[in-house]
């Protein structure tokens, strides 16, 4: 017998639940290992390089043709021929004068940013590089930045040198340091400034593991995607060389080329030469970049990183721990060795680290391939020298562009193989000239290696975007039945003028060169991934073509349909009346171009088509797109005004979902009905079904009566009408010369013909019936049943009433509003001055037909107000709705983009031009010292700084006996003269001439100036500390007894090279103890 027992009734009904929670575990635990080792994302890059390296296409085409961008130190860096000595023991020396240099690293755009420009001359440019290359490499990934104000972003920059403060401070000059200079040249601040200018919340982080820092980020990026920590992360590093210091240490640790140039992998390899860049990519968990319709540039499959530990040496590279950190990343990346088939290498190109490096590659990843298909390394370094900190994500970089043209591009100075590596054992290749990326089954893989001085190592694993990608990664479905829109709208923006300008350029360039690019996809990256400045232009266009011609037409400021631009003065949202047309403006096939390629439009009319089909005889589609327009239906009352609701409710819809809301609502007889609905005050249910009623009441009616727009006042037409009050009433005031009257037609011609004897015009109106007439009192009964069915409730949206012509009041909740807004007149007029006193400028009209927007131009003066149609009979619908939304934009109502594009057919995030900053000089301004000490043989070192004359310049040996003083002009040599200022500006004063003459005596001689004689002025000083400006003081032996005393100026930011100095006085000056006869009496009196 069994000892096994049956579970009890207790046992057996919790075992469901324990198999359902052991499911449960197993599923997250598999969703934590598949989040753990989930592909990473790069949706976009910015980046500097040398070579005039700024984008993608300029990358490429170095790249490609195998340039070599390394040139001579430039002069503006250091004095190469002060510092240069081919002897490598040379003291404070180097032995190299070549490197990889940016242009114009002096230059920015503090503005754009929000940057005071006196913060910004303190500021490192290395931190000046970090956000603009930030920005363009958002903006490459179509994320406009505004939009990740608040988010739990990551940054991880890679920093690990401060050479701006290497020229920015001296034992000497302590007292120039303030709170910009020291928050400016931090390292850590630099990405802190980054997350603080972007508002961006998540983990942020400045590393420096020296020449791994960049890739070290990007794998702590990839970490802090997988974990969840952040949704979104920014990573990269920067490298500048602005100090000569780093490149003497590395001439002392002779890690540097000879000949500046990284032969890497040669026999002739000895170094690196110095490089610099700036590289910053935008990084997605896949899924999250598939699911908000990225253009995924490459993946990141794996990555891994670790340290040489106790190797040969503090800085020797350690083989094993290569090896380890390769592997590492292949488990990550759960790849096999051989399905790598490039490695983006280390390769600095010295004699130790380069066979170690090919060693341990061959030993991981080149195990079992053939001379066939052989292992394929490379080095950006050849192309560029090593660019430090930033060397990892321009390696990266390099690989993404080379799986996007599967090429791989030539490795250059390799010539003859280095003897310290076994090749022959090895199945590895150097591609010596531009080589097809490697066709095999299964993905594209490529590995990237960055290993620190420091000796932190890390490996990446890159993977081509899988073809089928580009299928699914778009979350904007067009629906079957709509068709394309023929035009797109395209808005660019600036923070100036001119950046518009420049923007246009770019992007009139761009068309010429992707002709075949889709304009759909042009205008939706450009109006969702950008940020929208005050400087606005906004383009409707139908082709590529088209859209370079409205841009060229904008260039040469010539006026064109379809182009708008203008500038914001305001951040605050303008306020918008929305105004709905009564009969009258109804046509057949009116928004049918709507009805055919906008979904929201469509769906609209199709729920009022549905919602009308017990109350009309006739389908509404039916008699809105009859396709016989004689004598058609649609004229019919019982069907124009629910037409009407239908058109314009569907309408406000379309400019609802795209974001465009009023902040008041206004109706014109049948329009207030829409109005009124839209408001809130009854549903849509209701509002049909009044509107319905009240158009087939009306056309039963068997006297139908007439129209009439009378050019007069309404005093003038009350006088005349009044004895046919009981026939003819005014229907509408429209302005205050513009009445309609309406009623029984005898009484109607009687009253035309007084009025034309008076010589006032006339004008039939073409309706069916007299409304606003008392020929509508027979109809009132019935209605008033109708409208006594429909519940009410307050506007939500603030509503001008047609019976007041005043802000609505509780009384257009009731029923008898309703029935009164039949036969009572609708004031127009009184309506729009309302608005005008409430400070409404911008009146956009939901209707087929402007009529609206005539009368309030007669309403409000000229250049007060601005009025848009949404539809125009003769314009296509799209022409006139974009057209209004263009307008909208340029004057600052913001549109919800996303929603514009929600049912669009597939949009993909292309890479477009990116901002055009306007850059200027912003340089430290250094005291002479620190200054010479780099740039020239000069030195002023232990030459103590006078407050006014500045720096005492080395004896001239061809002017002996003359004595040089040099200062540059500060806020400290500005506060002596603070108070001599003429609007705003500090000009220096008659008596400031003075005092530098008897300072310059007093230094001189050691004596005070006994005279001054022939003080000429020869031009105003004017003196600030916007702009470098130097003063020099010469005093020259003039005669025995008297020296000449010379003053000059010169301004370092115009663009004269060498600067230009200016004589603005002169005097003659002495020094003796011995007085004149004539101030003997101020010696008496100073001695008393």
């Amino acid at each position: 017998m069994s000892n096994i027992s049956e579970p009890s009734h207790e046992q057996a009904s919790s075992l469901p639940r324990l198999l359902n929670a052991l499911k449960q575990a197993r599923t997250q635990l598999e969703d934590t290992e598949r989040q753990k080792t989930e592909p990473i994302a790069i949706v976009g890059m910015g980046f500097r390089f040398p070579g005039g390296v700024k984008d993608p296409e300029t990358f490429w085409q170095l790249l490609h043709n195998g340039v070599d961008a390394i040139t001579e130190i430039p002069a503006d860096r250091w004095d190469v021929e002060h510092y240069y000595d081919p002897d490598p023991d040379a003291p404070g020396k180097i032995y190299t004068r070549h490197g990889g240099f940016l242009d114009q690293v002096d230059q920015f755009d503090p503005e754009f940013f929000g940057i005071a420009p006196l913060e910004a001359m303190d500021m490192d440019p290395q931190q000046r590089l970090l956000l603009e290359v930030t920005w363009e490499a958002l903006e490459n990934a179509g994320l406009a930045p505004e939009r990740l104000k608040g988010t739990q972003t990551g940054l991880f920059v890679g920093i690990s040198s401060d050479d701006y403060a290497q020229l920015s401070v001296t034992f000497d000059d302590l007292n120039r340091l303030d709170a910009y200079r020291g928050l400016g040249n931090a390292r850590s601040i630099a990405v802190g400034r980054l997350a603080y200018i972007l508002d961006l919340q998540g983990l942020t982080m400045q590393l420096d593991s020296s020449c791994s820092s960049s890739l070290l980020g990007i794998h702590v990026a990839c970490q802090s995607l997988r974990s969840g920590e952040c949704n979104l992360a920014l990573a990269g590093g920067v490298n500048l060389m602005l100090s000569p210091i780093n490149t003497i240490l590395g001439c002392k640790l002779r890690a540097l080329s000879t000949d500046g140039r990284c032969k890497t992998f040669d026999a002739a390899a000895d170094g690196y030469v110095r490089g610099e860049g700036c590289g910053m990519v935008v990084l997605k968990r896949l899924s999250d970049a598939i699911a908000d319709g990225d253009n995924i540039l490459a993946l990141i499959r794996g990555s891994a990183a670790n340290h040489d530990g106790k190797s040969n040496g503090l800085t020797a590279p350690n083989g094993s721990a290569q090896e380890a950190v390769i592997k590492q990343a292949l488990a990550n990346a759960r790849v096999k060795p051989e399905q790598i088939q490039y490695v983006e290498a280390h390769g600095t190109g010295t004699p130790l680290g380069d066979p170690i490096e090919v060693l341990a590659l061959g030993k991981v990843l080149g195990q079992g391939r053939s001379e066939q298909e052989p292992l394929i390394i490379g080095s950006l370094k050849t192309n560029f020298g090593h660019l430090e900190a930033a060397v990892g994500v321009a390696s990266l970089i390099k690989v993404v562009l080379s799986l996007q043209h599967q090429q791989i591009p030539p490795h250059l100075h390799f010539q003859n193989p280095n003897p310290y590596i076994p090749w022959d054992r090895l199945a590895i290749a150097i591609p010596t000239e531009l080589t097809p990326w490697p066709r095999q089954d299964g993905p594209q893989l490529a590995g990237v290696s960055s290993f620190g001085m420091s000796g932190t190592n890390v490996h990446i694993i890159v993977e081509a975007a899988p073809n089928q990608l580009k299928i699914q990664n778009s979350k904007f479905k067009i629906q079957d039945h709509i068709q394309e829109c023929p035009r797109h709208l395209l808005t660019i923006s600036a923070k100036s003028e001119q950046a518009l300008r420049d923007l246009a350029q770019s992007y009139e360039s761009f068309l010429s060169n992707h002709a075949t690019t889709s304009i759909a996809d042009i205008c939706f990256t450009a109006n969702t991934g950008r940020s929208h400045f005050h400087h606005r232009l906004a383009i409707v266009a139908q082709t590529n073509e088209h859209l370079q011609q409205q841009l060229n037409t904008f260039l040469k400021a010539t006026p064109a349909t379809g182009v708008i631009n203008g500038q914001l003065t305001s951040n605050k949202r303008p306020k918008i009346a929305f105004l709905f047309t009564g009969q009258g403006s109804q046509y057949v096939g009116m928004g049918k171009e709507l009805y055919q390629t906008q979904p929201v439009f469509r769906k609209y009319l199709d729920q009022c088509d549905q919602l009308l089909s017990s109350d009309l005889a006739q389908p509404l589609l039916e008699i809105i797109y009859s396709e016989t327009s004689e004598n058609p239906l649609l004229n019919q009352t019982a069907y124009t005004q629910p037409a009407l609701f239908a058109m314009e409710y569907a309408l406000f819809q379309l400019w609802k979902s795209w974001g465009i809301q009023p902040d008041v609502v206004i109706g014109h007889s049948v329009g207030e009905y829409v109005a009124a609905c839209v408001a809130g005050i009854f549903t849509l249910e209701d509002g049909l079904k009044l509107i319905a009623h009240r158009g087939r009441l009306m056309q039963q009616l068997t006297e139908v009566g007439e129209m009439v727009a009378v050019m007069a006042s309404a005093a003038q037409i009350q006088a005349i009408i009044n004895p046919y009050t009981d026939q003819v009433a005014i229907a509408a005031y429209n302005t205050t010369n513009s009445i309609v009257i309406s009623g029984a037609k005898a009484a109607i011609r009687d009253i035309c013909s007084q009025l034309a004897a008076l010589g006032i015009k006339t004008k039939n109106l073409q309706v069916s019936h007299a409304f606003h007439s008392p020929l509508m009192a027979p109809m009132l009964a019935e209605f008033a049943d109708i409208a006594e069915q429909i519940t009410y409730n307050q506007p939500q949206i603030p509503l001008i009433s047609n019976l007041t012509g005043k802000p609505a009041t509780a009384e257009i909740t009731t029923p008898q509003y309703w029935v009164n807004h039949i036969s009572q007149p609708v004031k127009f007029a009184e309506s729009i001055a309302t608005l005008h006193q409430l400070g409404y400028k911008i009146f956009l009209e939901i209707g087929p037909k402007p009529i609206l927007l005539g009368m309030v131009h007669q309403c409000i003066p000229e250049g007060e107000h601005l009025s848009l149609p949404s539809l125009y009979p003769k314009l296509e619908d799209s022409q006139q709705l974009l057209q209004s939304l263009a307008t909208l934009y340029i004057h600052g109502v913001p549109i919800n983009w996303d929603e514009f594009y929600q049912d669009s057919s597939n949009r993909t995030k292309i890479a477009l031009p990116t901002y055009p900053f306007q850059r200027q000089r912003y340089w430290i301004k250094r005291n002479q010292g620190v200054e010479d000490k780099f740039t020239n043989t000069r030195s002023n070192q232990g030459n103590k700084r006078h407050p006014i004359l500045g720096y005492r310049l080395p004896d001239l040996a061809a002017l002996p006996h003359t004595y040089i003083w040099e200062t540059v002009v500060d806020e400290f040599y500005l506060a002596w003269l603070k108070d001599h200022q003429v609007w705003d500006t500090v000009i220096m004063p008659h008596t400031g001439y003075l005092q530098i003459a008897f300072e310059a005596t007093q230094e001189a001689f050691n004596q005070p100036c006994s005279q001054i004689s022939n003080l000429k002025l020869y031009f105003p000083l004017f003196l600030s500390k916007e702009e470098e400006q130097k003063i020099q003081v010469i005093l020259s032996p003039k005669s025995p007894s008297q020296m000449l005393l010379q003053i000059y100026s010169c301004r370092l930011s115009t663009s004269s090279s060498p600067p230009e100095w200016t004589l603005y006085a002169d005097a003659q000056v002495s020094s003796s103890t011995t007085y004149p006869e004539q101030t003997e009496h101020l010696r008496r009196l100073t001695e008393v």
